[in-house]
């Protein structure tokens, strides 16, 4: 179980993450949302440890993840939003790299790379610089490299981002697979129809501030409304669409 105790996260004195507290269990598929600039992505990487909370905790198994935060990066797999490739390498040097930085037997990660190459269809590129693939592509390197080392903790950060529709069905499958095999798994993404299908619950998060934090059904039931679009809508959306259509389309006829 992972789980966050009133987490903060300042810069310059400004909270950009806000006493925010859930669990995401084993077994379950967490949903983790909100408008750009709320604060996902900045949670999602004090959760990997790549930076500091300014006040709170992070826990996994009830013992905080400071204590050792080199085991913990062990059993973590992470997907960023915006990733740093190196681009001179080819898709199956990175994942070399990454496998021998997680201290994996040269035999079986070589087989694990076959393997994941093929099933993100990426085999026939294997020998191509990353430079030269394809948001999709590295899309899909970066989810080979998260998933090398059979995490327990995987966390993706809009995750979908760049893949066709083909690509993108296999990762819903496999994401709702990997929680069936007792997988921790937190992703943010703004594909909520994907969320409605996968997720057992959800937090959406609002400048900063957990607004919601339970399972899709019963948000249904005790906002009585019917689609997690809608909920989302009333719970952390401050724009009116239509008018903000109007104002468009009459600048376009000026």
């Amino acid at each position: 179980m992972l789980e966050l105790r009133g987490v903060v996260k300042r810069y310059l004195g400004i909270p950009v993450v806000n006493d925010v507290s859930f669990v995401a269990r084993a077994g379950e598929v967490t949903g983790y949302l909100g408008p750009n600039g709320s604060g996902k992505s900045t949670t999602l990487k004090m959760i990997t440890g790549l930076i500091e909370p300014s006040e709170g905790e992070i826990l996994y198994q009830g013992i905080p993840i400071e204590h050792d935060l080199i085991a913990h990066k062990m059993r973590l797999g992470y997907v960023p939003e915006e990733p740093h490739l190196y681009q001179h390498l080819t898709g199956e040097e990175f994942l070399e790299m990454t496998g021998e930085l997680r201290g994996l037997a040269r035999k079986p990660l070589a087989m694990k790379i076959a393997g994941l190459l093929r099933a993100f269809s990426l085999y026939g590129d294997r020998f191509v610089p990353i430079s030269s693939y394809s948001k999709g592509m590295r899309q899909k390197i970066l989810l080979a490299a998260a998933l090398l080392h059979n995490p327990e903790i995987i966390l993706l950060d809009e995750p979908f981002s760049g893949l066709d529709v083909g690509s993108a069905l296999v990762l819903r499958s496999l994401i709702q697979e990997l929680a069936n095999r007792g997988k921790v798994i937190l992703f943010s993404t703004h594909e909520l129809d994907v969320v409605e299908r996968v997720c057992s619950r959800v937090v959406i998060l609002h400048k900063g501030r957990v607004v919601a934090s339970d399972s899709i059904q019963r948000l249904r039931t005790l906002m009585a409304l019917p689609t997690l679009e809608e909920i989302f809508a009333q719970l952390a959306v401050e724009i009116n669409p239509a008018a903000i259509t109007g104002e468009i389309v009459q600048c376009m006829e000026l």
